[in-house]
Order: C-alpha cells, then structure tokens, then sequence
C-alpha cells in the first residue's frame, strides 16, 4: 500500500515536523547566543578583576589576591603566605584560558606585570548549571511547540480537507445503477471542483455501461429463451411419439437436455449479470436438488461400473437463487460423472459442507490453481472452460467456498462449504 495513512494525518505530521524543525533551529540559535554572550560577559568579568587587582598591587605591594566563591587570584613569585597557583596553569603564556580542576570547571585570566605573573580564576559551575537548565528549557520548547504545530495542523486540517470529505461522501452515496446527481456545481473551481469535475464524468460513464449492459441483458434473454424454448418443445413433441426407434429418441433426449442445460446456463448467467438478487433469494433443500441433479445427470455414466452413493446427515436449506445453486451442483456431480471410469462417486452432504469424491482421472498438480480460471480447460476437458469458473464466481458472491484436491490417476475430491439455513 502506498499511502498507508490518513490525508489529516499526513497534513497534521507534516505541519509538525516543520514546526518542530523551525523550533528546533530557533533554540539552537537561542543556546549558542547565550552561551556566546555568557562567556563575553565572564571574559570581561576577569579582565576588569584582574586589571583592577594590577592596579591595587601597583598602589599597595601588600595587597591580597582575591579568594571568593567565584574568583581566586594568584602571583608569581608568590610572596611568603599566598596562596601558589595550580601547578597546571603555572606554565601557561598570557591570556585566557579553560582549565577543570577536580569537579570545578574555571575561566583563566593570565598578564604579566613588572616582572610577576598574575593569575584570575572564575569558577564556571553557576553559568554550567544555567546554561544545563537553559538547555532543558528549550528541548521542552522544541516538544511543546511540536505538539502545538501538530494539534493545530489536525485542527486546520479537518476545515482544509473537509471538501475532499464531503465529495468522498457524495460519490460513495451515489448508486452505480443511476446518473449521479452533478457534483462539480457544488464545489469551487480549485483542485477539489476539478476532483469532483472528474468524479463526474466516470461516473456518467459507468451509469452509461450499465445502462447498455441491462439492455444487452434483457436482448440476450429475449433472443434466447423463445429459441431454446422452440428446440425444448420441438423434441418433446417428437418424443411423445411412441413409433419412434430407441436411437432416435436416445438422439431425441439428448438434445432435450442440451436444451434444458443451456437454458440453466442462461438464466444463471442473466442472474450473475444482476448486480443483486435479494428477491430472488429463498431456502432451497440442497438434499433434493443433489437428488435430482444425480439423477438428471446420471446418463453420463452410461454403462460404466461406477457406484454412486449418496450420504445425507443434515438436509440443510440455503438461501440461494435456486437457478445459481443447481449450477453449481450440477457441474460438481457433471465432472464426477464425466472423469469416472470405473470405482464410485461419493457424494457427502452434512449441515455446512457438500463434498464429492471420485475415483476417476483426477487434475494434474500443476492445474489444480488453473481449473477454476475462465477459459481453462484441461488435458481431458471436452468443455469450454468456463463450468468451475463459473462455479467460483457464484461461490464468491454468496460468500462460500469451494476447494479441490486431486491426484492424477487416483481421483479428485471436491468440496463446498456454505452456510447453514
């Protein structure tokens, strides 16, 4: 999936990155300048110390070097009872410097004056500790003003996208089977009206499909049904003739039930056809319907040794179109019937589930995930490749399931799971 996410949530994340990047970059900005002033002032700080103290020792000789909190003072030559630098600095040339001495982080202030070297220490840990607190400050500045951009983008993003949802709302309550009503009119003349514009047109289009696919429909049911039924009713009336020799009305029967099976077949297409058929839905006794389709289809087996055998342990009824579900039963039973050569066909009906178990030629592995596309026939298919498709497009539209294992040779289970009535 390409877009994974919400066209809200992509506007609010993307409004929240760049708030969270402009704040981000503004606090980076904000902590160097802080930091930069800070560490002016402290500079300046020990040059006015330490000038001042070079001005009291050139007045008084005896004068002490500071020793506070925040400033420490040193001389070389020390005189007797001051305080002696730390050997670490005690080297270094004039100017300022950095030093950490145990936990304590110092500023140096280092001049020369008539021959003695002087030396200013600032203890750093208060600026550190602001600067750690400055630090804190802004990461919650950053997160704040990330949450903010991104609550207010969902905010904004509701009232941006909302003529998107509304044209989503209009489209999806439109029914395939009519002209929709038009849409562009109601939206401005911006991406949204274009979207619109365009949802318009394909749906103009798709209306006009249909409309000449229910025309073609209704022709095709028409042009026949009275033609099927002339050839239906034309061998009956030559089969009501008893003179007639046992292959002429052997010839006689099978174009009855030519005609019979393809009058099935058209009406099961013309239902497939209908985009619903609740009104045609109604329990039908799958017991008696797999009765009867044995027992229509029961010439097939000729005089073949092939037993059949029937197990009902439920007579389930399912709420089908009758037409559709005798389709799908005949041609499980027609292709048991057609393969067998010899052995039996096992037919198994419980609550939930029809199988048929044969012991005829049975499908190659590598065609079982072929046979139920349009069009496929096999190595020994007489037909035209579309009875299993068919078989699975019915299934899909009542939400059953059909599967099939098979064995080359050995035979070739098929089963239909429905749901029970």
């Amino acid at each position: 999936m390409r877009f994974s996410r919400s066209l809200r949530f992509r506007v609010a994340t993307a409004f929240a990155a760049i708030g969270g990047v402009i704040s981000l970059v503004a606090a980076i900005g904000l902590y160097a300048a802080v930091r930069d002033a800070g560490e002016r002032l402290i500079d300046e700080t020990l040059n006015a110390e330490i000038q001042d103290y070079l001005s009291r020792r050139s007045r008084n000789p005896q004068s002490q070097p500071p020793a506070t909190a925040t400033l420490l003072g040193y001389v070389l030559p020390a005189r007797l009872g001051e305080p002696v630098p730390p050997e670490r600095i005690a080297t270094w040339p004039p100017g300022l410097h950095e030093i950490r001495l145990g936990e304590i982080y110092y500023r140096v202030a280092i001049a020369d004056r008539a021959g003695s070297r002087y030396f200013l220490l600032y203890n750093e840990t208060l600026f550190r500790q602001k600067q750690t607190y400055l630090i804190l400050y802004l990461a919650g500045f950053v997160v704040l003003m990330t949450l903010l951009s991104g609550g207010l983008a969902l905010w904004l993003a509701e009232r941006v996208i909302e003529p998107v949802k509304e044209l989503a709302r209009r489209v999806r309550d439109v029914r395939p089977d009519s002209h929709p009503e038009r849409l562009a009119e109601d939206f401005p003349h911006d991406e949204v009206g274009e979207l619109a514009h365009t949802f318009e047109q394909t749906l103009d289009r798709l209306a006009d499909f249909i409309d000449r696919e229910r025309a073609f429909t209704a022709d095709v049911s028409h042009e026949l049904r009275t033609p099927i039924a002339v050839i239906r009713g034309a061998a009956e009336v030559l089969l009501a003739d008893a003179t007639r020799p046992d292959k002429d009305r052997q010839r006689l029967e099978r174009i009855e039930r030519g005609a019979a099976d393809m009058a099935d077949l058209s009406t099961a297409l013309l239902a497939m056809a209908r985009e619903r058929d609740d009104e045609r839905r109604e329990p039908v006794d799958l017991a008696a319907l797999i009765e009867e389709t044995v027992d229509k289809h029961h010439h097939l087996l000729g005089t073949r040794p092939v037993d059949v055998s029937l197990e009902f342990h439920a007579r389930p009824r399912v709420a089908a179109d009758a037409n559709l579900l005798a389709i799908v039963i005949a041609n499980l039973v027609r292709n048991s019937f057609t393969y067998t050569e010899r052995g039996s066909v096992r037919i198994r009906l419980d609550e939930n589930t029809l199988s048929v178990v044969d012991t005829g030629l049975g499908i190659p592995r590598g065609a079982l995930d072929k046979v139920f596309q349009r069009l496929y026939k096999g190595a020994h298919s007489a037909g035209a490749g579309i009875g299993l498709s068919l078989v699975k497009k019915i299934c899909d539209r009542y939400g059953w399931s059909i599967a099939l294992e098979s064995e080359e040779g050995q035979g070739t289970r098929a089963e239909l799971r429905f749901g029970g009535y």
